[in-house]
């Protein structure tokens, strides 16, 4: 604050207008014990703090300690140019409340992250929480991070009592000072999340963060909800390397802001530019020689040029965010400063990760701050949009042999698709309803046993009715087992998604559990089928992956492959990314050990799940064992012919004609009666 603005402090050393200064300490009794210090503290407290950005406290008052820091000393932002702009952000006088920074590993991102903390703890004290993914962290950031920063800073010295008993205001996962208060906790623990309002929230490496806070939620979630009362006075500061696309929440973020990149000048052309891992080029075998190539004259750039490039580089955005306030920053580990991690590192650990999937999911997420593509990843919605066909005016095409029905209960309606089965499992997706209602409404039951007995026309003219209906007992289990229990269980299947691949089988069962109908419990009283759900989605997007031939080889009789998913023209794009809301994550335990393991990347799955559960009760009709014979029963039910028939004859015998059997019904499945063997009492055995 300037002299010429200001009002004149009455404090000792204070000026008047006419220069004369003003010691309001003259003609007082400071003849007791404490009295300067009390004069000291009041002189403090009137004088008015110096106007500084986060970067610039960090300059002035952060010291690095020798405990946790490779670089022990005074901090500098000059160290990394591209930090300050993010630190700046955090400032009480920016107007974004949300700041998103995706990064590569060690590029300085948790320190800009403490500078923070010291800025506030010293000059814009109130409440701030800061979030580590488990407990444990929180309390080694404390000893390790936080206890370093405060006693190397003089000005937060003064400020933090030191933790000598337990009232001193300074524990291991609270400090207090004057005006405020940090409290650290772990995404694990909903109890720290919700203890308190918070105008501050520092989320560091949230994608490490699990998916609930002891089952109450998304600790981000749990923890912005902390900021409501600060409206537009609160900062939210989310830090984190990416880990795997579609499930990184990082990325989620940083997708949602306006997507800064640090733009550098070429040395040699002056073209400004983001550093991109493809323009790292090196002679092959040859790490040590990698060099960066411009993207605007093409000639390379040595390492030496990266300070030069750093201290000339700006943040400039790339998107529109659809929020005002919020901004986002992404930096990969091609801006590490001299004597960090230098380009023919980064090259040379690229090259160790290739053939291993796990290393260059640490690669990428750790040296080029990217997100990872699962081998496992879903088919885009997009490409299955265009693969979207006419039927001809018919409900079930030609090829559709019979008929299975999943069913998805949710607490407001029961989802319904029901899909027609081939040859080869090929299928076609005939029929998709959405009942409204719920378990608890009567009527709702009443419109799915209506389903039961409705007919779809083959192309020939033929009918056919659900041969199964597969309905899940996740929600509202006793009601499910009322409804297939007075529908009886050949039509009805009640199944339980079970989780993981170690199946002996995809389904199993039935097994007889107990129900409870009406408010009486019955032993044994449901028939339940369990079926490993991740063994039918892993199997129905290797089917929705295969390639469909051209019309240069349908001319030629070429056919569908086995398993091909065909899908009308009348569904709407919601369904489709219903289809494909889940992919294949490799995830890992406690215990280290990896596993694969299917996560949601969008609320909404109904599709998928009833997808699943019409493929089950293809499975539990029989499908996958069906032999040749029944096949042909089924060929001749609905009108086609997808294979000639071969008739075997014995060597001198002629084929008599065959009998043509009364066809039964379209889409049900004949089982040949097995021949009973004569009973041979023991005694008339050899």
């Amino acid at each position: 604050m300037s002299d010429s603005t200001s009002t004149p402090s009455l404090i000792s050393g204070s000026r008047l207008d006419d220069g004369e200064e003003l010691d309001l300490a003259d003609g007082l009794d400071l003849e007791f014990d404490g009295a300067e210090d009390i004069l000291r503290s009041w002189r403090k407290g009137m004088r008015p703090d110096p106007d500084l950005t986060v970067s610039e406290w960090a300059d002035e008052h952060r010291w690095l300690s020798s405990r946790g820091a490779a670089e022990p000393g005074r901090y500098r932002t000059a160290r990394a140019p591209y930090l300050r702009e993010i630190m700046d952000a955090l400032s009480p006088r920016h107007p974004s409340q949300r700041i998103s920074f995706m990064k590569a590993a060690q590029v300085g991102a948790t320190e800009a992250g403490n500078n923070w903390i010291g800025f506030v703890i010293h000059h814009a004290p109130g409440p701030m929480l800061a979030v580590l993914p488990s407990l444990e962290l929180a309390k080694r950031t404390s000893r390790g991070r936080l206890d370093p920063l405060i006693a190397d800073s003089a000005a937060l010295r003064e400020r933090v009592n030191p933790a000598r008993s337990r009232d001193a205001g300074n524990s291991m996962l609270s400090k207090e000072f004057p005006g405020g208060i940090l409290v650290l906790t772990g995404a694990n623990s909903a109890t720290g999340l919700r203890s308190m309002p918070a105008r501050y929230i520092f989320l560091d490496e949230v994608d490490a963060y699990p998916a609930s806070a002891d089952e109450e939620g998304d600790p981000v979630t749990l923890a912005e909800a902390r900021t409501t009362t600060f409206s537009h006075r609160r900062k939210v500061f989310m830090v984190s390397t990416p880990t795997i696309r579609g499930l990184s929440r990082i990325e989620r973020e940083f997708d949602a802001s306006d997507q800064r990149r640090y733009f550098v000048p070429c040395p040699h052309c002056g073209a400004m530019q983001w550093l991109q891992f493809e323009r790292l080029r090196w002679d092959k075998g040859r790490p040590d020689t990698a060099a960066y190539h411009c993207e605007g004259c093409e000639k390379p750039i040595a390492e030496h040029h990266k300070t030069q490039m750093l201290e000339r580089g700006e943040w400039r955005a790339t998107a529109v965010s659809a929020d005002p306030h919020s901004i986002g920053f992404h930096i990969s580990a091609l801006y590490s400063p001299l004597g960090w991690k230098s380009w023919q590192q980064i090259a040379r650990e690229w090259l160790a990760a290739q053939g291993s999937e796990e290393m260059l999911r640490v690669a990428r997420n750790t040296l080029l701050g990217e997100t990872w593509v699962e081998s496992g990843d879903a088919p885009e919605w997009q490409r299955l949009a265009e693969r979207r066909e006419a039927y001809g005016g018919v409900q079930i095409p030609v090829g559709g042999l019979f008929l299975t029905a999943g069913v998805d209960v949710q607490k407001d309606r029961i989802e319904v698709d029901v899909w027609a089965w081939g040859r080869g499992l090929e299928s076609w997706l005939v029929d998709h309803m959405l009942i409204a209602g719920g378990p608890d409404d009567p009527a709702c039951w009443d419109k799915l046993t209506a389903l039961l007995g409705r007919t779809w026309t083959c192309a020939n003219g033929a009918v056919m009715v659900i041969g199964k209906l597969a309905i899940d007992t996740g929600y509202e289990a006793p009601a499910v087992y009322a409804w297939a229990r007075k529908q009886g269980f050949d039509q009805v299947a009640p199944i339980k998604g079970l989780e993981g691949f170690n199946r002996a089988t995809p389904v199993s069962g039935p097994t007889f559990v107990d129900a409870t109908i009406g408010g009486k419990r019955l032993r044994r009283g449901a028939r339940l089928w369990s079926v490993a759900t991740a063994t039918f989605k892993t199997e129905t997007y290797r089917f929705l992956r295969l390639e469909r031939p051209s019309d240069e080889d349908r001319a030629l009789g070429v056919l569908d492959a086995p398993g091909t998913v065909h899908l009308p023209d009348w569904i709407d794009t919601e369904w489709l990314k219903q289809l494909v809301a889940e992919q294949l994550v490799t995830v890992r335990n406690k215990r280290g050990y990896a596993h694969p393991e299917w996560q949601k990347m969008r609320e909404r799955n109904e599709a998928l799940d009833a997808r699943v559960y019409a493929r089950a009760a293809a499975w539990i009709m029989g499908a996958d064992r069906w032999d040749e014979a029944t096949w042909r029963r089924l060929e001749a039910q609905a009108g086609v012919e997808t294979r000639p028939p071969v008739i075997p004859a014995a060597v001198g015998v002629e084929a008599s004609e065959p009998t043509t059997p009364t066809p039964p019904k379209a889409g049900a499945p004949t089982t040949p009666r097995r021949k009973r063997r004569a009973y041979t009492p023991n005694f008339m055995r050899d």
